[in-house]
């Protein structure tokens, strides 16, 4: 007998465990697929990779339980952003003031935060959370999509959710496109300790043949961010530790003094990714499975949990009104609400990422131009803290 649901959602990392979250109360029934096993998602890994909130995301987060869950220490404020070109000492500087805030924002590394979304899912009885499991075929149509596992396992759902990552195979199954583009870059992220105090500043570095970031964590403590060319990160990542803390803190300028690595590394591509359509009959695509967004932002999860908040709001006054939760005219009103809120910074930012990543005379010229410009115009300095903070 096929099991049936009133939402499926495929794909258990945050975005997909906070969308099946929103929706517990509501009294629907929600079932989450996974790939991996059960400890994967219970005690998940260090991945390296420190995730930076808005207020608006942090009062999310909040509201889906998740907040309390998360040791307070594990969280660190953002108070201040720098932006540095080159090997110029002088930066574009974003303050906290700016946005009339007592910080930009929070920073959680990444298995924190799935960690907590695992529990306060596995806390909800409207959820059933099946691991080991994997979609092998997609069939939607006017009422309802059917959904058959490589065990043999059918699952019908009113809704279907993709949430499997930038690299989704429940988009492609559903036939939606997307433009991806793969910079031709890899990212190394990891955790290091230094000197020199951060002020918990985040720093972002667009040094000539490399792009260097800094996210502060408590004490002297920070996530380092290196991007450079595949072969050369190749050569980085296979460093001896103490060699790799001798020309990391090289790469700084010994402007942190000296760096001690303290966590594992980890290199990812660099590839960004937009759907060409975020709905299909009875289908939506929420997180990084619908806009992938370059790390330069840090605003990739902020994203994806707006687009979970647009479209579970569409779906409670749905069932509030006794309407359809996946009509047509619902999901186009999700899909065009989160291209709005999306498709402008996604757009932007490749421009900068374009700029930047070249080391031309003019982009050089350029490049150092903007960053003075900004810094003396006091409106847009106010305007990209308030962004950046997004209390609403």
């Amino acid at each position: 007998m096929p099991t049936s649901v009133d939402v499926a959602i495929v794909g258990a990392g945050p975005a997909g465990l906070c969308f099946a979250k929103t929706l517990a109360d509501t009294g629907l029934q929600i079932i989450v697929l996974e790939r991996q096993d059960e400890m994967a998602l219970s005690v998940p890994a260090f991945d390296g990779r420190e995730i930076a909130l808005t207020h608006h995301s942090a009062a999310l987060m909040h509201e889906l339980g998740l907040w309390e869950r998360i040791d307070p220490q594990a969280i660190s404020p953002l108070k201040d952003a720098r932006v540095f070109n080159g090997t110029s000492l002088f930066s574009l500087n974003i303050n906290h003031e700016d946005a009339q805030k007592s910080e930009l924002g929070y920073l959680i590394a990444n298995h924190h935060i799935r960690k907590a979304a695992y529990d306060s899912v596995k806390s909800s009885p409207a959820i059933t959370l099946k691991t080991e499991a994997q979609v092998t075929s997609i069939q939607a149509e006017t009422n309802g999509v059917q959904l058959t596992l490589a065990n043999g396992e059918v699952i019908q759902t009113k809704l279907l959710i993709g949430a499997d990552s930038r690299f989704s195979e429940t988009r492609r199954a559903m036939g939606i496109a997307a433009e991806m583009h793969d910079f031709g870059k890899t990212m190394m992220v990891c955790v290091m300790e230094h000197d020199v105090a951060h002020d918990h500043t985040a720093w972002e570095w667009f040094d000539y043949g490399q792009t260097l970031a800094l996210l502060p964590m408590n004490g002297l403590c920070s996530s380092v961010v290196i991007t450079l060319a595949p072969e050369e990160m190749n050569r980085l990542m296979k460093l001896p530790e103490d060699d790799f803390n001798r020309e990391v803190s090289a790469r700084f300028k010994h402007r942190l003094g000296a760096m001690r690595l303290l966590s594992t590394r980890h290199a990812y591509p660099l590839v960004t990714v937009y759907a060409k359509r975020l709905v299909e009959q009875r289908f939506a695509l929420v997180g990084d499975a619908a806009v992938g967004m370059h790390p330069v932002t840090a605003h990739g999860f902020n994203f994806g949990l707006k687009g979970i908040e647009t479209l579970s709001l569409e779906i409670k006054a749905a069932v509030t009104s006794g309407k359809d939760i996946a009509s047509n005219s619902l999901l186009l009103r999700y899909e065009q609400a989160h291209r709005r809120d999306t498709r402008p910074l996604f757009l932007a930012t490749h421009a900068i990422a374009k700029i930047y990543a070249s080391n031309s005379t003019p982009a050089r010229l350029l490049r150092s131009g903007a960053l003075r410009i900004g810094n003396r115009i006091r409106p847009f300095k106010r305007a990209v803290a308030s962004f950046l903070a997004q209390a609403h």
